[in-house]
């Protein structure tokens, strides 16, 4: 008979414990059906936290030990009887996001003292990890995960496949070049963790309750006011969706949808018996990412599994169970990481298998976990997605949406784990099946720089798509719009640059070049209609006096004129960079990245008044953007126009109206996000193909050709411009990346983080925004920098880079990236001033090899290939990616 595993650790706890059936609603049971409540639910609760797995036990451990007490936890079945309970406990801090990195390390030191915190066994054991490389890219990949992870001071070595079999002496290495050894990385039994997370939690005052079932969140004047389940109402401030593989459908279960863009897949692993003579405990989990395969000692034998290149989703309708059960073996499914096992451990050939697990784990649309607050309902925070990664994260996770909830931000930037970067197009469910079979295989898969989904695409595309795609287009997605990369010349090997993967020159150098220097020298176009675009208007000087307030710079200019700006927080941190346009007395049009969608119009309407007489509009789909850079522009657009475009009569950062062919009402700026001359069109969509011909055939005699995102990547990095998201985040503010002239302290009215940005100006920074020239690098030879890579300064770690690019005009790589002050001795952080930039010897470390480098504060004069005005060039503004 097929046995039924069933992690009985929390049974057996709990029977030890007999306060905790006194402390919690309900007594245990393996039958699916409610017993009697004794306790009932309280009326009312400041947050009310529904999942009891890992998640929701870290939130609440988390917010009670931030001195929160009126917290109310509701499990649907029992606690970490979902997806927690088979986990495969593999705590792994070799993770390539930083932020996820973060996560795994505090979870590992959480996780290291909590049985002494609470007394509950969490079977916790520091084993250490190998992950192995059977090819020389995965080895670089590795090395880039090492250099990340030393300066963090996470003990880490790459190591020879020798050493590999010495740590673990079941590893067959015949097929390695190398390993990755990651001593401090641990075992934990999954659902005593979370038991022991709920045992403080509940100590520290949460109410926790079992089989409780959340019907549906309630939300009132777009703000949370109560939860109903089927024991009765609880009012509260605050909602935390942790429920795992449910949180899409409990999202989706009020008359206001919050949409958790997520979806489960089967995940299989085996567990055998042990081995005659048992496996020690303290052997080393190895990773194989190239077999598709993990493996950990497990009672004396094994436990392996891993992700197959064919995944099955599962629950696409939608499907509620209190309690997750094993699903049906598959065995022919598992065939293939089966095979990958005994290759990598032919020893384990005669080993007997006790079962084969398949349990539900649910995947996002980018491989990162779902954190924040709902855009549409204030109070509604989600924490879910882990993409098999729940235990890894759980500890980390829990503390930042915790800090969140408490002090209205966490203590790290967690964009890249945002809530909303997704837009509801991602919650398709016909969309999100498709995108987590193609997610899950590549949570083995090798990321080199600048790869693409290739599921959910051509979702939102420019009315110009077919007409670039004929014509050479190469496509990336941003936010789920469909952008062009490059273009491929007639006669370019399509396939060859279609499958370019590499760490090294890519074989679209010489494409993006030839782009670059179009636009340096006639004129290029670049479709950049993905932008988004706002209007913010009112009857009377609401718009004007409500944006003064929301933004550092002066707004109060003449009409027609741009203003760049940040969108700051009370710290003065980075909450959108953006570009705004007067466009009359009480209207202003605003040009934003094109992932700040959502993020911006929620923080908008969160800061906005709620005055009927002030309008916000989303008018992203009502204008096509079309980019004309280089000297040529003003020729190509006089003649389209019969109108002067020269500096004289159409200056910098000017806004106007005005006919282009047969089109009226095309909104004209003198900008081109890359400091080179040129306008950017905003065109109402219905003319964009008319207006798009007319600029390329007038252009033909101006050298005009068509341009993608990664010339303007080189063109804007060469310049010295930020990058929000990457360069620019909610803890990054203007003083810092020497942004300080879009900021107007005196402009006589205050504004949000105005307090802040006065202490930086009188006492200093703690980060400059640094500009670093590659001295020592081939090109044609060494690894490309990416992001990410570490700044190493008299050779000592004084940050990362946060983007970089080839210059084309240095012909050299730029990096940039943030440089820190921190003290040798105490390690403390120390003001940097610009002597302290200057007077140093820098190198960037790309995958473990150091290269001299270059700091620069400002960009270098020789880079612009004509003289302009000095405003021109400081205010040309920022790449928006």
């Amino acid at each position: 008979a097929r046995m039924f595993l069933r992690l009985l650790s929390d049974i057996q706890w709990r029977a030890a414990h007999p306060k905790w059936r006194r402390m919690t609603s309900s007594q245990r049971s393996t039958s699916t059906t409610a017993e009697p409540h004794p306790v009932s639910l309280p009326a009312q609760a400041q947050v009310v936290i529904c999942g009891g797995g890992i998640m929701g036990t870290s939130v609440a451990y988390h917010l009670s030990k931030m001195g929160w007490k009126d917290i109310v936890l509701l499990e649907q079945g029992r606690l970490a009887a979902g997806t927690t309970r088979f986990c495969a406990g593999i705590v792994s801090t070799a993770r390539p996001v930083s932020i996820e990195l973060k996560m795994a390390h505090y979870s590992n030191r959480l996780y290291q003292q909590l049985e002494q915190e609470t007394g509950v066994q969490t079977g916790y054991m520091k084993t250490g990890s190998i992950s192995l490389a059977q090819t020389q890219d995965r080895l670089i990949s590795l090395r880039r995960i090492a250099s990340s992870l030393n300066v963090m001071g996470i003990p880490c070595e790459i190591i020879s496949p020798k050493k590999a079999l010495q740590l673990h002496p079941l590893i067959n290495i015949h097929d390695l070049v190398g390993a990755m050894y990651v001593p401090e990385d641990a075992l934990v039994s999954s659902a005593n963790v979370s038991l022991a997370l709920a045992t403080a939690a509940s100590r520290n005052g949460v109410q926790i309750h079992e089989r409780t079932c959340v019907s549906h969140v309630t939300i009132q004047k777009g703000r949370v006011t109560g939860v109903e389940t089927d024991r009765g109402r609880i009012q509260c401030e605050y909602f935390v969706n942790c429920a795992g593989q449910w949180a899409y459908e409990l999202g989706h279960s009020g008359e206001e949808p919050v949409h958790i863009p997520l979806h489960a897949c089967e995940h299989f692993y085996l567990l055998t018996h042990p081995v005659k003579e048992p496996l020690s405990s303290s052997l080393p989990t190895v990773v194989d990412p190239d077999g598709r395969i993990y493996i950990r000692n497990w009672q004396g034998g094994i436990l392996s599994g891993g992700f197959e290149k064919n995944p099955k989703p599962l629950f696409t309708e939608g499907r509620n169970q209190l309690e997750i059960q094993n699903l049906q073996e598959d065995w022919d499914h598992f065939g293939p990481l089966l095979d990958a096992l005994l290759r990598r451990m032919p020893g384990l050939e005669a080993l007997q298998i006790m079962q084969l697990v398949n349990c539900p784990e649910s995947f996002t649309p980018d491989m990162r976990c779902i954190m924040g607050e709902s855009p549409t309902a204030q109070g509604y925070f989600v924490l879910a997605g882990m993409n098999s990664a729940g235990i890894s994260y759980g500890g980390g996770a829990g503390k930042y949406l915790a800090e969140w909830i408490v002090n209205g931000y966490p203590s790290e930037n967690v964009w890249p784990l945002d809530l909303k970067r997704f837009g509801t197009l991602q919650s398709s469910r016909t969309f999100l099946r498709h995108r987590v079979m193609e997610v899950m295989p590549l949570m083995c898969d090798l990321k080199v720089p600048r790869w693409d989904f290739q599921t959910g695409r051509q979702l939102r595309t420019s009315p110009l798509y077919d007409r670039l795609d004929a014509q050479g287009a190469r496509w990336m997605e941003k936010h789920g719009f469909e952008r062009v990369k490059y273009f491929v010349p007639p006669g370019n090997d399509l396939l060859d640059l279609d499958h370019s993967k590499t760490f090294y020159k890519p074989d679209w150098f010489d494409i993006v070049g030839s782009e670059v220097k179009c636009c340096k020298e006639a004129v290029c176009v670049i479709d950049m209609s993905s932008f988004t675009k706002f209007e913010i208007s009112s009857t009377g000087d609401q718009a004007l006096e409500s944006l003064q307030y929301l933004f550092s710079n002066d707004l109060d200019v003449p009409v027609g004129h741009v203003v760049h700006t940040g969108m700051l927080n009370e710290k003065g941190g980075y909450e959108n960079d953006c570009s705004i346009a007067r466009l009359s007395k009480r209207s202003f049009f605003m040009i934003s990245p094109t992932d700040q969608q959502v993020h911006c119009w929620a923080w908008l309407k969160s800061h906005l008044p709620d005055d009927s007489n002030l309008v916000l509009e989303d008018v992203t789909w009502k204008y096509t953007a079309l980019n004309l850079i280089g000297p040529r522009a003003v020729d190509v657009l006089s003649e389209l126009s019969y109108a002067p475009m020269t500096a004289e009569h159409f200056p910098s950062l000017f806004c106007k109206e005005m006919s282009v062919g047969y089109a009226n009402g095309i909104r004209v700026m003198s900008i081109t996000h890359t400091g080179e001359p040129g306008f950017v069109l905003y065109i109402p969509i219905e003319y964009a193909l008319h207006v798009y011909n007319e600029v390329m055939n007038m252009g033909q005699k101006y050298g005009i050709r068509n341009a993608g995102y990664y010339a303007l990547r080189s063109l804007r990095i060469e310049k010295f411009f930020a990058f929000w998201g990457q360069d620019l985040d909610a803890f990054t503010t203007p003083m810092e990346c020497g942004r300080e002239f879009q900021v107007k302290l005196d402009k006589g009215v205050p504004f949000l983080g105005q307090e802040a940005l006065w202490e930086q100006k009188q006492n200093g920074v703690y980060k400059r925004f640094t500009m670093f020239i590659l001295e020592d690098h081939d090109t044609d030879m060494d690894l490309w920098p990416w992001w990410g890579e570490p700044i190493f300064r008299n050779g000592r770690y004084v940050g990362k880079t946060t983007s970089s690019a080839y210059s084309y005009t240095l012909e050299r790589h730029v990096c940039l990236g943030f440089v820190h002050h921190f003290d040798e001795k105490t390690g403390e952080e120390l003001v940097v001033t610009t002597d302290f930039i200057n007077q140093g010897e820098y190198e960037i470390d790309i995958a473990g090899q150091r290269f001299q480098a270059k700091a620069k504060l400002y960009p270098f004069s020789s880079l612009f290939t004509q003289r302009r005005r000095k405003d021109e060039v400081e205010l040309s503004g920022y790449q928006r990616e």
